[in-house]
């Protein structure tokens, strides 16, 4: 798996860096939408010498090859997220976690017809999720 990751900063001319392997391999799998605090906390417990700085300047470069995407969902705080595929997301205005939805954007094909390259497509629900509700729900009865 970890030969996946070189191969896909070897395709984008990026140097291979343990940091960056390690943020893409996170990322890859914590489909949780973290911060970079987030990111630089949980990989800093397995690599003390880890800075900060090294973390946000990596998710930079990332972010600018287009390997992984920023999401700003609430107010200006930045996640982050591999999935490359065009998806939705679901903020749940309770427990603030972020799910990836598949619904397709009717509208794509109007913008592709009339000659534009899509780059991004942003599509964002907030509500309550499922698990929030249901725990309403259990303390209500």
């Amino acid at each position: 798996m970890l030969e996946d990751y070189v191969q896909l900063l070897k395709m984008h001319d990026l140097k291979v860096t343990p940091q960056r392997l390690e943020i893409l391999k996170y990322l890859d799998c914590h489909r949780t939408h973290p911060t970079a605090d987030e990111i630089y906390t949980a990989l800093k417990k397995n690599n003390p010498s880890l800075s900060k700085t090294t973390v946000y300047n990596s998710i930079d470069v990332l972010n600018k090859h287009g390997l992984i995407v920023i999401l700003t969902i609430s107010g200006t705080e930045k996640r982050y997220d591999f999935t490359h595929a065009p998806h939705q997301h679901f903020l749940c205005t309770r427990c603030e976690k972020i799910m990836d939805i598949n619904i397709r954007c009717p509208n794509i094909g109007k913008v592709v017809d009339e000659g534009c390259k899509i780059e991004e497509v942003h599509g964002y629900f907030k509500g309550i999720c499922r698990q929030c509700l249901e725990k309403q729900k259990e303390k209500n009865a």
